[in-house]
């Protein structure tokens, strides 16, 4: 049977619900390292999958980016973090318009999550997840939810989903395999 989401109580009823695990040959603490310190961009079809959503979007000149981890980038543009138990999961949101063409993410505390309901946004949740299955087996898992705070930001929003999540949910899928090869590469040269 499987766990309650982290995410329940900060969006226990979602507009979109996205969850997706895979399973890894590594210790969780190994796999949580790895998720949080990969950078999402380096895998091309991310950067692609980015690239064409600003231009959709018709979204301003980006500055130039560096390479850094998952968890810095996403932290660096305006995620809070709302759950942390080092080693095995993070759950970051943020409430933001995500259908304008530079979004901006604002943080929420956690003990206000659940209850924000400023008009004309969307609350978005996700985790990294690295439950141990066996000593060096783990499921990693990555959900995302999102609730707008009104009947207005959940018309845009869902006119927005209809073809965002295409790209939201590569991003998602190529992630996961990333830090399963990651991870794995990484124990494997441990056990050497």
């Amino acid at each position: 049977m499987q766990a309650p989401s982290p995410l329940a109580a900060f969006i226990p009823a979602p507009d979109v619900r996205e969850r997706f695990d895979i399973r890894v040959q590594a210790p969780a603490a190994l796999v949580f390292e790895v998720a949080t310190e990969i950078d999402l961009q380096s895998l091309t079809p991310v950067r692609w999958i980015f690239r064409l959503r600003e231009k959709l979007m018709g979204a301003g000149p980006l500055p130039p980016r560096q390479a850094q981890g998952l968890l810095r980038e996403l932290l660096g543009l305006g995620w809070g973090v709302l759950v942390e138990k080092p080693g095995r999961l993070i759950v970051g949101g943020a409430a933001c318009q995500p259908w304008k063409a530079d979004v901006a993410f604002h943080p929420i505390p956690p003990d206000g999550f659940a209850s924000y309901v400023e008009p004309k946004y969307v609350k978005i949740a996700w985790t990294l997840e690295a439950e141990p299955i066996g000593p060096n087996h783990t499921c990693f898992t990555s959900e995302t939810r999102a609730v707008a705070t009104d009947a207005a930001a959940r018309a845009r929003f869902r006119r927005y989903w209809r073809w965002a999540r295409f790209g939201i949910v590569a991003i998602r899928l190529l992630l996961l395999p990333a830090v399963r090869r990651e991870a794995e590469r990484r124990w494997r040269a441990t056990e050497g």
